[in-house]
């Protein structure tokens, strides 16, 4: 078979393994625990031979429902997807707060699982995962009962994705040094003060925002800054939408 004609390379294309026995574990077991390990470890220490040990099975279990870590990866990344909510409405009307529900959901499982920050965008937008599939559906329907055209709908929830990604990824990143140093985000802020005090001396702007923001309780500041990204984001993609008499 020539290789333009082989099917996309994907757990989800490869055709499922059959055999008289029952497997020892299931891909539900394996995906479980393998979210697990990333969440207590980290991308770096997922390895097949690490994922079996906690399972306590043999690497070939693992084998029998994915042929490599690859495949694997695609699995935990679709799961994450299926934490992400899009509220069920009936108004064509509400397709802004629902979209921007869903945008806070995503948010929110990425910080749950930081480790995903730097795997969405590379694996998680293939459309093949069911759990992805079946969001995205449902996020076109609401988007296409508001009037917008088929591949309007699709470039922007790939737009509002690409925000949410590049938002959290950067709120991850920080919250992982914080956890690091063994702090809390109130301690970590309090630790680097004298240091954001020297650095802005002679930058007054910054020095201004500072002092604004001090005080300010810090898991709702990152929230509301998103939010605020979120909203303009919205505003222009609505700026798009034909208007009506």
């Amino acid at each position: 078979m020539a290789a333009s004609d082989q099917a996309f390379p994907s757990v989800w294309t490869r055709p499922p393994r059959r055999r008289r026995d029952r497997p020892a574990l299931t891909r539900d077991q394996i995906v479980a625990e393998a979210v697990r390990l990333l969440d207590e470890e980290g991308l770096e220490a997922l390895t097949m031979r690490r994922l079996a040990a906690r399972l306590g099975a043999a690497a070939n279990a693992l084998y029998w429902h994915v042929t490599n870590k690859s495949e694997l990866i695609e699995l935990v990344v679709d799961e994450i997807y299926g934490e992400m909510r899009l509220p069920d409405t009936g108004d064509p009307a509400d397709w802004r707060a629902t979209v921007t529900e869903l945008a806070h959901s995503a948010r929110e499982a990425i910080l749950r699982h930081p480790w995903t920050s730097g795997l969405l965008g590379e694996v998680g937008m293939a459309y093949l995962g069911p759990n992805l599939t079946h969001l995205f559906d449902r996020a076109l329907t609401v988007l296409r009962s508001a009037d917008f055209p088929l591949l309007a709908a699709d470039r922007a929830l790939n737009a509002v994705f690409s925000f949410v990604i590049g938002a959290a990824t950067v709120e991850a990143a920080t919250l992982n040094k914080v956890r690091q140093g063994g702090l809390t985000e109130d301690e970590w802020l309090r630790s680097v003060r004298p240091a954001l005090e020297e650095s802005t001396r002679d930058h007054p702007q910054m020095r201004e925002l500072y002092v604004a923001l001090a005080g300010s309780e810090p898991e709702r500041t990152r929230r509301e800054q998103f939010d605020y990204g979120l909203q303009r984001m919205l505003d222009g993609i609505e700026s798009q939408l034909p208007e009506h008499p």
